[in-house]
C-alpha cells in the first residue's frame, strides 16, 4: 500500500464492494477480468476501478486484466479480513439480538464473545449460545480478556459512560449503531452507522424524478 498516501473514504467504502464482486467472480471460477468487464458488472466506470485500485499499488497488467484470485486476497489484506476480531456487544435489545445471530459476521472472522445490557428484563438471557451480562461487569471483562470492537446498539443518550470505560480498556474500535454520531479519544477509531440516513437517501432516490419535474415547473 502507498503509505504516504491519504486514502478518501468514498475509496475505502468501496473496498468491500470490490471484494464482494471479487469473491463472486471465484465462485464462478472466473480467474481474470478487464476493468472494463468489472465495471459493467458493478455498474461503475473503468476509471473509476484504476483509480481506487491505483492508491493500494499496481494490481492488473494491460492486456491480462486482474487476476481474480490475487486481487481478492490483497483487498482481503487491505481490509483486514485476514485476522479475527473479538467483539463485545453493549446493547442486548431486539436490534443488538439480530446482529448477534446474523451468521455472516462469523464468516469474515468477527466473533461476538460477550453481550452486556442493564435492562433486567435481558440480562441472564441466552442469545447465540451466550448469557446476557449486566453492564456493570463490562470493566472487568475488558481487563481480563481481549476484544477488539464494541458494537454498541443502545440508544445516544445512553452511550457517554460506556465510552469512557471502552477508553481505559485495550478495544480498538467502536462499531457505534446509536444513532448519535460519537467523538471517540485518540485511541478509538469509531464507525457510525446511521441506519435512518440510509433509508433517507433511498427514499430520495425514488423520489427524485417528482422532485426534479417540481424545480423544473417552477
Amino acid at each position: 500500500m502507498k503509505s504516504d498516501k491519504k486514502i478518501s473514504t468514498a475509496v475505502i467504502q468501496r473496498l468491500p464492494r470490490y471484494y464482494r464482486y471479487l469473491g463472486d467472480l471465484l465462485d464462478k471460477d472466473i480467474t481474470r477480468i478487464s476493468s472494463k468487464e468489472l465495471a459493467t458488472r458493478m455498474g461503475i466506470t473503468a476509471s473509476q476501478i484504476r483509480q481506487d485500485l491505483n492508491n493500494f499499488g499496481s494490481f492488473g497488467q494491460q492486456g491480462y486484466g486482474y487476476n481474480v484470485a490475487l486481487l481478492y486476497h490483497e483487498i482481503r489484506h487491505i481490509l483486514g479480513l485476514d485476522k479475527s476480531y473479538a467483539m463485545v456487544l453493549i446493547g442486548a435489545g431486539n436490534f443488538g439480538q439480530a446482529l448477534v445471530n446474523y451468521r455472516g459476521f462469523a464468516k469474515r472472522g468477527y466473533s461476538f464473545i460477550a453481550l452486556f445490557d442493564s435492562s433486567s428484563d435481558v440480562i441472564g438471557k441466552e442469545i447465540g449460545g451466550m448469557s446476557v451480562m449486566d453492564t456493570t461487569l463490562l470493566p472487568d471483562f475488558l481487563s481480563q480478556n481481549h476484544v477488539d470492537i464494541a458494537v454498541i446498539a443502545l440508544p445516544g443518550q445512553a452511550v457517554g459512560q460506556f465510552i469512557d470505560i471502552l477508553a481505559k480498556s485495550d478495544v480498538k474500535g467502536v462499531w457505534n449503531f446509536s444513532g448519535s454520531d460519537l467523538t471517540v479519544p485518540s485511541n478509538l477509531t469509531v464507525e457510525n452507522v446511521r441506519l435512518a440516513d440510509s433509508l433517507m437517501t433511498l427514499s430520495y432516490k425514488i423520489s427524485k424524478d417528482e422532485i426534479i419535474q417540481r424545480v423544473t415547473d417552477a
